[in-house]
C-alpha cells in the first residue's frame, strides 16, 4: 500500500471518528440535558452501518484529493460534505424505521458539534500527513526566477496544500540550489526530469514568458505532466481574485471584487448584526471583569478612543481598552528622544516590540487582543465589521498606494487576515496584500475561516505585542 493510500485512509477514519464522536455527544446531550423521553440508544448505535455514506460524500466533494484545495475552500467543503452526510443518513434512518426511535434533535446537534470540531482537526491532520510524506504529490517547478521562488516559499510555508517542490528547471539555472530546491538543469529536461523523478505535476512560473514558449512547453510536457499550473501574466491582481471565464472559446480572466458588490455588503452586515445579538451577553460579562481588572491596574479611564479611517475614508473613533499608562504620549517622547534604535522601529509601522507605555493589564490584553473588544460597539454602530480589513492611522494612507480606493469602500474590521496571519511579525507590505486579498475575495466562509483562526490568535498571540 502506497504512502498516499494509507494517509488518504486515514484522513478518511479522521472524518469517520468525528462522526461517530459527535453522535456519541448528541446522545449524551439528549440522555443528561434534554428530554431523555423515548430515547433509543441502541436504534442510534445501530447506525454504524451508514459510515461510508460520509466517506462518499467527502469524496464527492474532493476532499480526498492529495493536493491544493486551500483552507478557506475546505472549509466550505467540509460544511457541507457533513450537512449532505447528516441530511443522507437522517434520512435513511426514517425511511428504514417506523415510528419514533431516531431523535431528530441527536441528529441536529451531532451536525453542530461536527462542523465545529471538524474544519479545526482536518488542516492540522493534513499537515502532519503532509509532513511524513503520506499527502501531496512532488511537483517540478519551471521557472527559477522571482515567482518560481515565490511559488516555493508559499509551498512549503503550507504544506498542507500538498505540492511538495523537489525540482527547478530554468534556462537561466544549470545547477544549484533555488530557494532550498535543487536545478536540475534547463526546460528541455522537463520531460527526462519526470521521468526519472517519477512526477506528474508540474507549475510553470514564468508569468512573462512569451505565448509560444509556453504552448511548446505544454505540447512537450503533456504527456508527461497531466497536472500543469501556470501561473500567468497578470502582475498587481491577487491570484485568488482571479477566476478562468470562457469567452467564446478564449480564456479570459475575471478579476473578483466581492465585496464591493451590493449583495455581498448586505450579507455582511447582516452578519455582523446577527453576530452580535448571539455574543451580547458573554461579551458583556467580559466585558465589565476586564474594565474592573484595568481600573485595579492604573489610573485612568478604562476605554480608549482612537481616530481611524473608515468607509469612505470618514475618520471614527475606534475604541479600545486602554491598555497603556495614562501619560503615554510624554513617555513616547522621552523614550523616542532618548534611544535612536525606538526611533527607526517606531517610524518603520509605529509599532514597538518592547513598549515601555503598556500595562500589566495592557500587556494581557494585547497579547489576546481583548482590547478591541469594545470595537463590537463600532460594529453595532455601522463604523466596523467584525471581520475585515485592518483599521488604519491617517499616516499610514500613503503607505497603501492605489490600494487605498479599495480599503475606502469598506468597513475595517476588529479581525482580519493580518490579525490572524503573524500580526506584527508581517511586513507592511504583507498587510497591505492581505486587505486587497480580504476585499477581492471576501464570503461567508472566508469570514468564518478568519473567526476560527481568531480563536487561535486569542488563545496562543502569536506575533502580538
Amino acid at each position: 500500500m502506497s504512502p498516499r493510500v494509507v494517509g488518504f485512509v486515514l484522513l478518511a477514519l479522521v472524518d469517520a471518528a468525528v462522526v461517530v464522536g459527535a453522535m456519541a455527544a448528541a446522545l449524551a446531550v439528549k440522555l443528561h440535558v434534554l428530554d431523555p423521553q423515548g430515547l433509543d440508544v441502541a436504534a442510534h448505535l445501530d447506525l454504524w452501518p451508514l459510515l461510508p455514506v460520509f466517506t462518499a460524500t467527502f469524496a464527492s466533494l474532493g476532499l480526498y484529493r492529495q493536493s491544493a484545495l486551500g483552507r478557506v475552500e475546505e472549509l466550505k467543503r467540509s460544511v457541507q460534505g457533513l450537512s449532505l452526510g447528516f441530511l443522507l443518513v437522517a434520512g435513511l434512518s426514517f425511511l428504514a424505521k417506523v415510528g419514533a426511535e431516531y431523535s431528530r434533535a441527536v441528529f441536529i446537534v451531532a451536525w453542530a458539534l461536527a462542523v465545529v470540531v471538524l474544519p479545526l482537526l482536518r488542516p492540522r491532520v493534513r499537515t502532519l500527513l503532509a509532513r511524513i510524506g503520506w499527502y501531496g504529490h512532488p511537483v517540478a517547478i519551471l521557472g527559477g526566477g522571482l515567482t518560481g521562488r515565490m511559488i516555493i516559499r508559499a509551498l512549503r510555508r503550507d504544506v498542507s496544500l500538498g505540492l511538495r517542490p523537489v525540482v527547478v528547471l530554468d534556462d537561466g539555472l544549470a545547477s544549484g540550489i533555488c530557494e532550498g530546491v535543487p536545478v536540475a538543469g534547463s526546460l528541455e529536461r522537463a520531460k527526462a526530469v519526470a521521468q526519472e523523478r517519477g512526477l506528474r505535476h508540474a507549475i510553470v512560473a514564468m508569468p512573462g514568458a512569451s505565448s509560444d514558449l509556453l504552448r511548446r512547453l505544454e505540447s512537450a510536457n503533456r504527456e508527461v505532466y497531466p497536472h500543469l499550473f501556470v501561473v500567468p501574466n497578470i502582475c498587481g491582481f491577487v491570484a485568488s481574485g482571479v477566476s478562468g471565464r470562457d469567452l467564446g472559446g478564449v480564456l479570459g480572466l475575471q478579476v473578483r471584487r466581492n465585496l464591493l458588490l451590493r449583495t455581498p455588503r448586505a450579507i455582511k452586515r447582516f452578519s455582523d448584526l446577527l453576530l452580535s445579538l448571539v455574543l451580547a451577553i458573554p461579551m458583556g460579562a467580559l466585558v465589565l471583569l476586564l474594565a474592573l481588572a484595568i481600573k485595579l491596574d492604573s489610573p485612568g479611564p478604562v476605554f480608549f478612543g482612537h481616530a481611524r479611517i473608515g468607509r469612505g475614508g470618514r475618520t471614527f473613533k475606534a475604541w479600545k481598552f486602554r491598555s497603556m499608562v495614562s501619560n503615554s504620549k510624554e513617555v513616547l517622547e522621552r523614550l523616542l528622544a532618548e534611544s535612536p534604535e525606538a526611533r527607526a522601529e517606531w517610524a518603520a509601522d509605529h509599532k514597538l516590540r518592547n513598549d515601555p507605555r503598556v500595562t500589566r493589564v495592557g500587556k494581557f490584553l494585547r497579547l489576546t487582543s481583548l482590547d478591541e473588544l469594545p470595537q463590537a460597539w463600532n460594529v453595532l454602530w455601522g463604523e466596523m465589521s467584525f471581520i475585515g480589513p485592518r483599521p488604519i492611522v491617517a499616516d499610514e494612507i500613503a503607505k497603501y498606494g492605489e490600494v487605498i480606493e479599495m480599503y475606502h469602500q469598506v468597513r475595517p474590521g476588529i479581525s482580519g487576515l493580518w490579525q490572524v496571519s503573524g500580526r506584527n511579525d508581517t511586513t507592511y507590505e504583507e498587510r497591505v496584500g492581505f486587505d486587497d486579498y480580504y476585499v477581492r475575495n471576501w464570503s461567508v466562509w472566508l469570514d468564518l475561516h478568519i473567526l476560527i483562526r481568531t480563536v487561535k490568535v486569542v488563545l496562543f498571540g502569536k506575533g502580538a505585542y
